[in-house]
């Protein structure tokens, strides 16, 4: 009896080495899979890095995201933005990027979105915005003794604006006023398209209406803003096209601050009042 018990033992195992034997208990569910599971089940963001939020901005463009005095990097956009990473449970990682790169920077996966005073008006199909979080102005910046006070009066005047910005958009989309000019030139950063027209190396400068308006107010008291706007915009954050996931988790972040009222804090922090748009 005891030999017969030998073999069928020896049987039995001689089948699962070829066949593989796993107890019914130790079978995993289908429903257990973890391989089944998604972002949206599990919680989990879908970021370029996991757990990392890696924000792509122009750091030489005050208030939305800059160099400040203590050399680290600050600004309004980038205080909503690391929030937002915060809330998420992300490590925020900021990314100082060239502007005229930023599809490169996200089509190669970079970073996660590109967030700095970004304007959607004229990339509406370009990338996967979020809703509009503030308005903003594109103006022209000139001498005050300058004696330029209208748009007429670039007439025959070298303009600047920051290379493939909104402002530089803006003027291809304005031929009755650009071709006007009597040279048109882009500049790096608008720190020096700024510099130069302190220096009088240019009449005028092309750009936000908020960057102007910080700037002034703190070192270009030779400086003023015209009256005549060249375009309305909005801000927005740009996501990759197509990546709608990661956009509606900020976006639903987002509107969490609008709510309880952090962003119009931070908005206050920055400018002394709330000029954000969510929720109104």
């Amino acid at each position: 009896m005891g030999k017969r018990i030998l073999l069928v033992l020896l049987s039995l195992l001689l089948v699962c080495s070829v066949f593989g034997c796993t107890p019914a208990a130790e079978q995993d569910d289908p429903g257990d899979d973890p391989g089944a599971e998604t972002g949206a089940e599990t919680g989990a963001v879908a970021t370029a890095v996991e757990g990392k939020f890696i924000v792509g901005f122009d750091q030489n463009f005050p208030p939305m995201g800059f160099v400040g005095d203590d050399g680290e990097f600050t600004g309004f956009d980038l205080e909503l933005a690391a929030e937002v990473a915060d809330r998420l449970g992300l490590e925020i990682v900021l990314q100082p990027i060239a502007w005229d790169a930023k599809d490169m920077e996200l089509s190669t996966k970079n970073i996660d979105c590109i967030w700095n005073g970004f304007t959607i008006n004229g990339r509406e199909d370009q990338y996967t915005w979020t809703d509009p979080y503030m308005s903003n102005n594109q103006v022209f910046v000139v001498r005050a003794d300058a004696g330029i006070t209208t748009l007429a009066d670039l007439a025959g005047k070298t303009v600047m604006a920051q290379v493939d910005s909104s402002a530089d958009k803006a003027l291809e989309e304005r031929p009755d006023l650009k071709d006007t000019f009597g040279e048109y030139l882009t500049a790096a950063d608008y720190n020096t398209a700024l510099m130069d027209l302190e220096a009088g190396a240019v009449d005028a400068v092309a750009m936000d209406d908020t960057f102007a308006n910080y700037y002034i107010e703190l070192e270009g008291d030779n400086l003023v803003v015209l009256e005549e706007t060249l375009s309305p915009e909005d801000y927005g954050v740009g996501f990759l096209l197509g990546n709608e996931a990661l956009r509606d988790t900020v976006q639903a972040t987002l509107e969490a601050m609008a709510s309880d009222g952090t962003m119009a804090a931070i908005s206050d922090k920055w400018f002394g009042k709330d000029i954000t748009v969510i929720g109104k």
